[in-house]
């Protein structure tokens, strides 16, 4: 094994390494011959295990050369000035032909200061090494032992065994050496001011900061700056000292948490609530990491938690009014829309003094569904948006406090997806707080069946994150680590861990019976006294409190309760938009909520946009792009100048006057900087420079709104969850993810399912976030096909049996009513139109859109400037133009269609010479259904058999969605019937010569008449 000079970390281990260097050392190297002889040019004193006792000697010189021996500092003072050390610190290797003894060198190890002491021997030597390896396995191994479990009946890493690396026996020492002293390494500050201590102080002090209520893991951070951070601000003695004031502080803030689920339990004994109970001091902690953030500049926070806990957080962090909490016990009915959500998934947005720091504070509590860690993501990305537009590049002014439970720390994917989002340029929230509710049991599965990781916290140290274990029993410890998180946050503004260690009082909720599964467990629990009632006494013992005044502040918050309960009696309504996360402020007020404003742009922007994405960078012959590329710009400009898009001009467009109207655009996902398809290329890249790039659309305008587009890590779920979080806090945003291929979505589907879907029905919570889905049938097998286009339709909210009443503002209410827009568009300008639509509605909806593969450069597929400009808007359904329009009486067959299988019809009716027979339109917009269009479209061709004609299978595609709509529209006069391919299990065959002969059936029975 060899430790190479580029793995010293931080600027003292750089400096060590070129000293070293100029000693013509190459390497440390625990080669077990070490040999010196004096005087020499290199030191092989410097190789094998006493490097690091060389190192920390080095180390301490440079802070103050008069703390280490005087041989020592003329050693080094000699050795920088280029000259060979005279008093050469001694080798631990036995002595071989003219070398010098090692007690030749050393005395200051022996107790004295002169260099004329006492000799010593090499026992001394090695006992300090062993001092110092001790320092170090309790740094590093000491959460092995602390006495985290509040039960005293678990470890809290599956791991009773005391690892032997902090047993001091096994490193020659005897009790006798127990009050030898020795001299303290840098690398440790436990002795304050004291540069030596007795190896029992040492072991002490080393048992108290890392084997008691604290364990920390973040000696494998890469960082010597980050540990000595974190070892400082633990190993200080006195450090976890609080002042009377703080204590009697924590517990006032304990009581109120504890009397919260007191009052609770009592008037609502057959609810569900999901308590806190067993892990009270949640609440201080978070009190204390918002006091301390704010105390650090910190303005807006944003919190995602699960269920446990949360009506405390909410009543108790929050400050959310109590009534409005208690009301939501009541059963009343809402007086707004919506179908509502249980209390526990609640979320709230408050803006408050902080009476701590004595600043404004504002706070978030993002809406979330049982499915845990869900919101992760979510509150990622509304953090991010904040920090956006308030120009907070840094994390300063907003950060994100994540709640998570142990189980599913441990156990759900999309944590470890949202993890790796902490450190990308594009994702980045600059450090987040993670607080582990860790009550050792996942509903009724104990931790040794439910991870194999030894913590539950594991899954925090691929991104170097410190990860403090505590246990939740000791409300001081606790407060310690959340100053220190806090601390952590503000100044390496990197993710942190707090796991605090408790358990669960109740069940799963309060009418499950734990006993059943858990019954050692809960027997000591039923005997173990709540921590409040463990804190009072300790207050009262030290001086700090007497028992009235904590009975007093107990009846103080009690009374508080009881109001609140009383004015939550009289209320006869709850209001859902009383608990949204991010109220747009002025959004809604002084608006038409079915006016939409105009989609279409004057020709002048259309051009400039169109050139500007086509031109090369302005320093074209300095910034060396492919040749490929060059062709494509070539081709784009051809086409502005022929006044005709493709779909990625159509979409460019679309962006850019967005851009021009001071609307910022997000677009996000796997690849999408060039495009799936190699189609967009909104990032070019210099071919001979790395990392050189030029964006053109983030060029088009000296005043333009910012545009983002950024490839994402290969993550559905968790990138998904993030840009719908990003979009939910500014209404004037087109925020945009698109899958590399539709098929991917499905490993989103909890987002889409729980969130994207239903949001507003639940939560009152609105969005305009764009899915760009793509989608199609082209013989590239069962995994790279279909978007699953049947699951989105099948769960919008229209009424396949109601046609709603026809009026001029028929297409926008529709709109209004919806849950979220389904489109399959096969034109750039409807492309341009529904995407600009996005942001001209005075409300929001979610847009899913299957885009297009082959019609990415397919030669009909494309769009007129004359269909983008002013006066045009999107057009629900494209209906036939060509020589069936002309005679619709003798028309035979009339087929409904979406997406490309039009292109591929088109061409077999032509081939055919039908096109005075078969007419086609084209269906854009599937979800609202355009029931009149349709009814308009079916009276036109009054002979004409009615198909609705699909590439998916029958089980699959639009089918199912729009059979009993057609049926609603015909009210029964006509029939309609399918042409398609025909049921299956999976979207599409693996065979390319399978597909080719479904293909050509699929035609045949499109042009049969």
């Amino acid at each position: 094994m060899h430790r190479t000079l580029s793995t010293m970390a931080g600027p003292t281990g750089q400096k060590f390494a070129t000293w070293l260097l100029a000693k013509n050392v190459p390497c440390i190297t625990n080669s077990p011959t070490r040999s010196y002889n004096v005087p020499a040019a290199s030191e092989p004193f410097l190789n094998g295990s006493s490097g690091q006792y060389v190192e920390d000697m080095y180390n301490a010189w440079l802070v103050d050369p008069s703390s280490v021996h005087a041989s020592w500092d003329s050693f080094f003072r000699n050795s920088s000035q280029g000259g060979a050390g005279y008093q050469a610190p001694p080798s631990l290797a036995p002595l071989g032909k003219n070398e010098l003894p090692v007690t030749s060198f050393l005395p200051a190890l022996a107790g004295s200061t002169g260099l004329g002491a006492a000799p010593i021997s090499e026992k001394v030597i090695d006992d300090h090494l062993a001092v110092q390896a001790i320092i170090r396995s309790y740094q590093i191994r000491g959460h092995h032992i602390a006495k985290l479990d509040p039960l005293g009946i678990n470890s809290a890493d599956l791991d009773d065994q005391t690892p032997q690396e902090l047993v001091y026996k096994n490193y020659n020492f005897e009790e006798t050496d127990m009050d030898r002293v020795f001299k303290l390494p840098s690398t440790t500050f436990i002795g304050g001011k004291e540069k030596s201590l007795p190896l029992r102080e040492i072991l002490r002090r080393l048992e108290l900061t890392y084997c008691r209520h604290i364990g920390v893991e973040f000696m494998f951070i890469n960082s010597l700056e980050q540990c000595n951070w974190i070892r400082q601000r633990l190993e200080t003695p006195g450090v976890t000292d609080l002042t009377p004031e703080n204590k009697r502080l924590i517990l006032a803030r304990l009581t109120r948490a504890h009397g919260f689920e007191s009052f609770l339990a009592r008037k609502y004994s057959s609810e569900k609530r999901f308590g806190l109970e067993g892990c009270e001091i949640l609440i201080p902690a978070m009190k204390t990491v918002i006091d301390k953030s704010t105390d650090l500049g910190v303005e807006s926070i944003v919190m995602g938690m699960p269920h446990r806990g949360r009506l405390n957080v909410l009543a108790n962090v929050c400050r959310k009014p109590l009534h409005q909490l208690f009301t939501q016990f009541a059963g009343l009915q809402s007086a707004d829309d919506g179908s509502g959500d249980v209390k526990y998934h609640l979320g709230t947005y408050i803006e408050r003094l902080n009476r701590v720091t004595n600043k404004n504070i504002r706070l978030a509590v993002v809406a979330n569904p049982s499915h845990l860690e869900t919101v992760d993501p979510v509150a990622q990305g509304k953090t991010r948006a904040e920090q956006f537009y308030r120009g907070d590049g840094e994390g300063k002014k907003v950060m994100s406090i994540l709640l998570h439970g142990d189980a599913a720390f441990s156990g759900q994917g999309v944590v470890f997806e949202t993890m790796h989002l902490s450190e990308l340029p594009d994702y980045t929230t600059h450090g987040t707080v993670h607080i582990v509710v860790n009550n050792q049991i996942g509903f009724t599965t104990d931790p040794r069946f439910s991870r194999s990781s030894p913590y539950c916290t594991d899954v925090a140290r691929v991104v170097n994150a410190p990860i403090f274990h505590v246990n939740a029993d000791d409300p001081e410890s606790v407060i310690h680590v959340c100053n220190i998180a806090a601390e952590w946050r503000a100044t390496f503004h990197k993710d942190v861990i707090i796991d605090l260690v408790c358990y669960r009082r109740n069940g799963h909720n309060e009418i499950d019976e734990p006993m059943f599964t858990q019954p050692l467990m809960y027997r000591k629990i039923k005997q173990t006294k709540p921590c409040i009632d463990k804190y009072a006494e300790q207050l009262i013992t030290e001086g700090i409190v007497n028992e009235d005044e904590v009975k007093s502040v107990k009846a103080k918050y009690d009374k508080i309760c009881d109001e609140a309960f009383e004015r939550a009696q009289q209320e006869t309504h709850i209001k859902y938009k009383d608990w949204i996360d991010s109220p747009w402020s002025g959004f809604f007020e002084g608006k038409d909520p079915l006016k939409v404003n105009p989609t279409g742009v004057n020709e002048d922007t259309l051009v400039h946009i169109g050139k500007r994405f086509s031109a090369p960078p302005p320093n074209a012959t300095e910034f060396i792009i492919h040749k490929g590329i060059e062709r494509i710009l070539k081709s784009r400009m051809e086409m502005v100048e022929n006044r005709i898009a493709d779909w990625a001009l159509g979409e460019a467009m679309a962006f850019g006057s967005l851009l021009k109207e001071g609307i910022h655009v997000r677009l996000s996902g796997q690849d999408v900087e060039r495009g799936t398809f190699s189609h967009r290329h909104h990032v070019l890249h210099h071919q001979t420079v790395d990392k050189a790039t030029y964006r053109p659309l983030c060029n088009l305008y000296p005043d333009q709104a910012p545009y983002t587009v950024c490839n994402s890590s290969l993550s559905e779920y968790g990138v998904l969850g993030f840009e719908l979080g990003y979009s939910m806090t500014n209404p004037n945003a087109l925020v945009i993810w698109e899958a590399q291929f539709g098929d991917f979505c499905n490993t989103a589907q909890c987002i889409v399912d729980q969130m994207l879907s239903s949001g507003q029905a639940k939560w009152v919570r609105q969005t305009g976030l764009v899915m760009l889905l793509p989608h199609g049938m082209e013989g590239q097998g069962p995994e790279h096909s279909s978007a699953r286009l049947e699951r989105f339709l099948q769960m919008s909210s229209d009424d396949p049996d109601y046609f709603p009443p026809e009026s001029d503002d028929f297409a926008v209410r529709q709109l209004h009513d919806i849950n979220w827009i389904v489109a399959n568009c096969t034109t750039p300008a409807n492309l341009f139109h529904i995407l600009r639509r996005q942001i001209a509605l005075p409300f929001r909806k979610p847009l899913i859109i299957m885009t297009p593969k082959s019609l990415l450069r397919h030669p009909e597929a494309r769009s007129s400037f004359d269909d983008m400009n002013e006066g045009t808007e999107f057009q629900r359904i494209i209906p036939e133009s060509g020589p069936a329009s002309k005679n619709p009486e003798g028309v035979e067959r009339l087929l409904f269609c979406t997406g490309k299988v039009y292109f591929d019809v088109l061409k077999a009716i032509k081939e055919k010479g039908l096109e005075s027979k078969i007419a086609m339109t084209r269906v854009e917009q599937l979800t609202p259904f355009p029931f009149d269009l349709l009814k308009q479209e079916c009276a036109k061709y009054p002979n004409a058999q009615i198909s609705w004609l699909q590439e998916e299978h029958k089980n699959q595609g639009a089918w199912n969605y729009v059979q009993p709509r057609f049926e609603t529209t015909l009210s029964g006069q006509r029939a309609i019937n399918y042409v398609g391919r025909p049921c299956a299990a999976s979207t599409a065959t693996g065979s390319k010569n399978a597909h080719l002969k479904e293909v050509a059936q699929l035609l045949a029975d499109a042009t049969r008449l």
